[in-house]
């Protein structure tokens, strides 16, 4: 009886430590936040491009540039 205590607890154990592991892997895995301060350049620099395209920021760029051709 003693020695299925004893190996009862060291599984009850083992089962703790691996349930800890995989709710840190979760939540390191689910860390948006760190992940988006680590590449903020990167992010920066595609929301900075995102932002110009949509806002038309091409066409707009390139009727000025030519608009000024003109006035020459």
């Amino acid at each position: 009886p003693e020695t299925v205590r004893r190996e009862i607890e060291t599984q009850r154990e083992q089962l703790a430590r691996a349930v800890e592991d995989l709710r840190k892997g979760l939540g390191d895995a689910t860390d948006l936040a760190g992940k988006l301060r680590a590449n903020l350049p990167a992010v920066a620099a595609t929301a900075l491009g995102a932002g110009f395209f949509l806002a038309g920021g091409i066409g707009a760029s390139m009727r000025f540039l030519a608009r000024k051709g003109r006035e020459r």
